[in-house]
């Protein structure tokens, strides 16, 4: 029989002034090519209803030092509050849980939560007001489930899960997962509601069947390493997948992928100051709508590197490797035109035999500054719009060129 524990305790302070702050750089650069369909508004991301709450101030607070590159598609300075980039937290008011075989421990009030042991069949689930921030910090924590999430975030304003310093934390479901209710919990960590990753320790979630992470809205990660095995996606979002720090070791189908059938202006993909090494058997990684890379180092092993309807590079080192595509921007989102855009940073893309294309827009390619190397037996660059080079440096094959050829 599975127990439930319920914890519900209410706190006076949640979190020290004085706690400390991830870093995330960015660049600056020029503005960007318009990829908003004519009628629609500005496309420049200033946050959605989910952290409307959030204070500009604040989160303007949260990026002193850092500057969002000028031309984002994604204004990297407003998607992260001060908080979301905390990476420690308040022991003194903190609750212990244990982690127990065949127990759900249910935490229903805001609070910090710190989470141990070794446990089979064991769930935390969140079930707080939609006013509750909720805090669970994983310390040496090992969860193995056969069927259901191992962290399972039903209701809250928005969890942060943490790991603590120097911790080794696993979570990992075997088999298939059921329904609760009428929700397919289909992945290891199952968030209905905003969650933000962060911490300094480690985290390895392995899916055997389905998804790896899992968020119905927002997902971010802020610090952290992490190692994922999922069958399908490794990590998923219906509104968005943001990163600002941390390191990703990925095996899946998907790496990241972010979807929203019912809205079309989301469902988009942002990274900066990340390292990652993804590894897939379909795309590394895909935003129905815009995917960005500010900064980072990241490198993709699989069918496809990067699709989504925009994709804009302004700086870090990206590296792909792909069956099909490099990069293809599609018709996946109306609120967006097709493009493919580079303004800074080191692009390598090498694609295999075949009916393949290293950098494929459905739409326009913009190449502004950064440095594009190629390596494709067939199409380097494949377009139906028009193709730009204003800056930076474009090598095929081996050899720099002072065009985008024509397809």
């Amino acid at each position: 029989m599975k127990h439930i524990k319920t914890i519900s305790v209410t706190f006076g302070i949640l979190l020290a002034a004085a706690l400390a702050l991830s870093g995330c750089a960015g660049n600056e650069g020029a503005a960007t090519t318009d990829v908003s369909e004519a009628g629609t508004a500005a496309v420049t991301y200033e946050g959605n209803a989910a952290n409307a709450d959030e204070a500009q101030t604040e989160a303007n607070a949260a990026y002193a030092g850092f500057t969002a590159y000028a031309g984002g598609v994604l204004n990297g300075g407003s998607i992260f509050t001060t908080r979301d980039l905390r990476q420690d937290y308040d022991t003194e008011n903190a609750v212990a849980l244990t982690a127990a075989d065949g127990e759900t421990i249910e935490i229903t009030e805001a609070g910090v939560y710190i989470l141990s042991g070794s446990a089979e069949n064991c769930t935390v689930k969140i079930n707080a007001a939609g006013s509750a921030k909720i805090q669970l910090v994983l310390d040496n924590v090992t969860i193995v489930n056969e069927s259901a999430p191992a962290i399972y975030l039903l209701s809250a304003k928005k969890l942060f899960l943490t790991t603590a310093a120097n911790s080794e934390n696993t979570l990992k479901v075997t088999g298939s997962f059921l329904t609760d209710g009428g929700t397919k919990t289909d992945a290891v960590i199952f968030a209905k509601d905003d969650i933000v990753f962060g911490g300094k320790g480690s985290l390895t979630v392995v899916s055997a069947e389905d998804n790896g992470i899992s968020g119905k809205d927002d997902v971010k990660f802020t610090g952290g390493a992490y190692v994922i095995e999922a069958a399908e996606d490794g990590i998923e979002a219906n509104d968005s997948i943001a990163v600002c720090g941390g390191t990703f070791t990925i095996t899946a189908e998907d790496g990241l992928h972010a979807e929203n059938k019912d809205d079309d202006s989301l469902g988009w993909i942002y990274i900066a100051e990340a390292t990652m090494d993804i590894g897939v058997t379909s795309d590394g990684i895909h935003a129905n709508t815009v995917a960005q890379i500010d900064s980072g180092n990241i490198t993709v092993t699989g069918h496809e590197g990067i699709e989504a309807t925009v994709v804009q590079l302004n700086g870090g080192k990206v590296t792909l490797t792909g069956n099909d595509d490099g990069i293809n921007a599609g018709r996946k989102s109306d609120a967006y035109k097709a493009l493919i855009e580079i303004n800074g940073g080191e692009l390598n893309v090498t694609v295999g035999d075949g009916d393949t294309d290293a950098i494929d827009s459905n739409g326009d390619i913009v190449v502004n500054g950064g440095t594009v190397s190629v390596t494709a037996p067939g199409s380097s660059f494949d377009y139906d719009g028009t193709a730009a080079f204003n800056g930076g440096v474009i090598i095929i094959n081996g050899q720099q060129v002072n065009e985008i050829p024509r397809p």
